[in-house]
């Protein structure tokens, strides 16, 4: 397969397109795989006006230009497609992967909303002895309140809380609220997955309103998808993350040997899932979906 003028004009001349260092190595690297006559990331050399909208979009997130920007319209300023970014997501975030910090087992979706990239920012679960700001709601029986990550802020916990508590999964959620916790001790978020941006932001927010002396707990599946979204908690919110039934004991006692291994985050030795994630970097390790545990409450 012969590399094309145009790909190498493209590829091999940082400025024409604005990259920064890495990202125009990167590049060189799309080119270097083409060289060998094969496929980078599913494109082929067929495919460069492709790669270069990636190549765009992957340096306009290194730029910011994302923040607080729609899915749709962050691809249309950047590319003038609307839709660019969908059919290229997963060589962008491949692009991203040498330069942030991205979960290895996550989807390109989901790792572009953790940069802060999203279609609209999902909303924001809480349950808790919470009013919100000029709404008293102690005369409410809510199971739970739903708000948009940028109105954190407006949250009012009537006391301090017993623990804060973020949980990966919704029928978890749904079960702590309901069976573990119906008093309300505690205030209880859901994250959805891979917390986007805006949700870890808004965790931040939440977790600055709490006395210190609070516990801050989080609740995933013992793998090692559970041990990046726990480390990404841990890093938002700036203050030490106790993790809740996720613990080696509890995989060697519940857990299965996985169809296939994944890598679990990098944290240093201080972190709160440091353990675990010693232990599923493992050939031994086993896993454990949070649901197949009954929820419980924190131990504080």
């Amino acid at each position: 397969m012969k590399i094309s003028p145009v790909a190498g004009s493209l590829f091999h001349e940082k400025s024409h397109l604005g990259l920064q260092q890495g990202l125009a190595e990167a590049a060189a690297g799309v080119t270097a795989v083409w060289a060998r006559a094969k496929a980078w990331a599913g494109f082929g050399v067929e495919d460069v006006e492709k790669v270069r909208s990636a190549l765009l979009l992957a340096q306009a997130i290194l730029d910011g230009r994302h923040v607080e920007v729609d899915y749709r319209t962050f691809s249309r300023r950047v590319t003038g497609d609307s839709k660019a970014l969908e059919r290229v997501e997963g060589a962008v975030v491949r692009l991203l992967a040498g330069l942030r910090d991205l979960p290895p087992g996550a989807k390109p979706r989901e790792s572009l909303r953790m940069l802060g990239l999203e279609r609209f920012a999902p909303p924001l679960l809480i349950s808790g002895r919470v009013d919100l700001e000029g709404a008293d709601l102690s005369g409410t029986s809510l199971a739970y309140l739903g708000l948009s990550p940028r109105d954190a802020g407006l949250v009012r916990f009537r006391e301090p809380p017993a623990y804060l508590l973020t949980i990966e999964n919704f029928a978890s959620f749904n079960r702590h609220v309901i069976e573990a916790d119906p008093d309300r001790l505690g205030t209880t978020m859901y994250v959805g997955g891979y917390p986007s941006l805006g949700t870890q932001q808004a965790l931040r927010t939440l977790a600055d309103a709490v006395p210190e002396e609070t516990p801050i707990f989080h609740w995933s599946d013992i793998d090692p998808d559970g041990t990046w979204i726990f480390h990404t908690i841990e890093r938002a919110i700036e203050r030490l993350l106790r993790p809740h039934l996720m613990s080696v004991e509890i995989a060697e006692a519940h857990g299965k040997m996985p169809a296939t291994k994944g890598t679990a985050a990098r944290c240093p030795a201080s972190s709160g899932i440091f353990p675990l994630a010693e232990y599923l970097s493992r050939d031994d390790a086993k896993t454990l979906e949070q649901e197949e545990l009954e929820p419980e409450l924190p131990q504080i």
